[in-house]
């Protein structure tokens, strides 16, 4: 098929490093592979990565002040004291009440006829369904959070209404929703969405870079980590992200394995009180920071762990689909994390990992004790990780699911 898939998230750098960035370009590549012809409109190429082996087109947001005023004017006198969180969101309004005509242009000056279009959903962005409407083909929206109630909680929104308006209507005019996970497939339901038009897909894994064969060798050796256990957290060190439940565990570990090791890769808002706690601690040597990982080279940092974690701390409603989880999997390192959301069903407990309590410190640090000291389980967990993984959790498998949708949906608009 001729596809074209939309991000319009600038907080989304294509070639970026982040979960959400890592998720765009896998999985226009596994549709790539599979032959199809995708062709990538986004707001924010970005940097750091690789181009996807698919046309690439950046359209960045049209947020002029001109535009702005424009929006100003719609939305009326109660908007237009603009503080800085209110004029973002302006912006973005603004950007998208012109993006459907501009994708539509660029596709059109690139010679391009898609026969289905992609979105990844984006917070006040409603252009996917009016580009799918005005070139007439089924439009497949990707919701993986609920993102007028995670930026209200996190970072502040003013337009709550209007947020969740436009996510209401986005929903629901999509041919088909794609959810990450089962509690964001509730929230879609919540929408008005029919249960027929939801299908869950977790994130997936690239399973030609990630397997059991890669070698941790080279990390061990630049860490000095060789003949030691090594515990493993791939992270962008988010505040729900449990850095100081980690290390407050780790503790008790190392009571019982004192030779261990933590590695952590990766960085965010976190970095900071994570390096002043390690410094304080006298932890150094022990807790490895190794601060920001290029994706390609996170398979050998995996590979270079004895089994990995996922302290997420407790929370209702968990909606995540932790990538690193599925990554760490398929490299064939068994998975402590807490028994929420998705979770569960991304590790079976007790084959492919071991799941605790959600914030039970002394559980999960029992279950990482419990896994150091008997190496044939573990390495057994090991490997029915990698071998499930390779068949339940690739990009490509989301790929064939996402296009055999596409292909329903089109035959039903010829054969009504």
């Amino acid at each position: 098929m001729n596809i074209a898939y939309v991000c319009a998230d600038r907080g989304v750098p294509v070639l970026g490093h982040k979960g959400a960035s890592v998720h765009v370009r896998e999985f226009v590549t596994a549709l790539a592979a599979l032959g199809h012809e995708v062709t990538l409109l986004c707001a924010n190429l970005g940097t750091g990565n690789a181009l996807p082996p698919v046309r690439v087109i950046e359209l960045a947001p049209d947020a002029s002040p001109a535009a702005i005023a424009e929006t100003k004017v719609r939305l009326g006198p109660r908007n237009r004291d603009a503080d800085p969180l209110l004029r973002r969101e302006l912006g973005v309004l603004a950007a998208d009440s012109r993006l459907a005509a501009r994708v539509v242009a660029s596709l059109d000056d690139a010679g391009v006829r898609p026969e289905a279009l992609y979105q990844r959903y984006a917070l006040f962005h409603r252009a996917g369904e009016q580009v799918a409407q005005t070139l007439g083909i089924p439009h497949i929206l990707e919701v993986n959070a609920p993102l007028a109630e995670e930026q209200e909680r996190f970072r502040g929104l003013r337009l709550k209404e209007l947020a969740e308006e436009a996510e209401t209507q986005t929903f629901r005019h999509a041919d088909h929703v794609v959810a990450v996970s089962a509690a964001v497939r509730e929230r879609v339901l919540a929408r008005g969405v029919p249960e027929e038009r939801v299908t869950v897909l977790p994130n997936g894994v690239d399973t030609a870079r990630f397997h059991s064969v890669v070698s941790g060798r080279t990390i061990r050796e630049r860490y000095g980590m060789n003949g030691k256990p090594v515990i493993g957290l791939v992270s962008s060190l988010k505040p729900w992200h449990g850095l100081d439940f980690l290390l407050d565990s780790f503790e008790e570990i190392s009571a019982a394995h004192p030779g261990a090791l933590l590695l952590i890769a990766g960085d965010g808002p976190g970095m900071a009180d994570l390096q002043a706690r390690v410094a304080r601690e006298n932890l150094d040597g022990r807790v490895i920071l190794a601060g920001h990982v290029p994706h390609a080279e996170i398979p050998c940092y995996l590979a270079a762990t004895d089994l990995t974690v996922a302290p997420y701390i407790p929370q209702d409603g968990f909606y995540f689909s932790p990538l690193k989880i599925v990554e760490s999997l398929a490299v064939g390192r068994p998975v402590v994390a807490p028994e929420l959301g998705q979770i569960a069903d991304l590790i079976q407990d007790g084959v492919t990992g071991l799941l605790f309590p959600p914030g039970d410190r002394e559980a999960f640090s029992r279950q990482v004790v419990s896994l150091l000291s008997n190496p044939p389980r573990l390495q057994a967990m090991g490997r029915a990780a990698a071998a499930i993984a390779a068949t339940e959790f690739s990009w490509q498998k989301n790929a064939r699911r996402v296009v055999e949708r596409m292909t329903q949906l089109s035959q039903a608009r010829i054969h009504p």
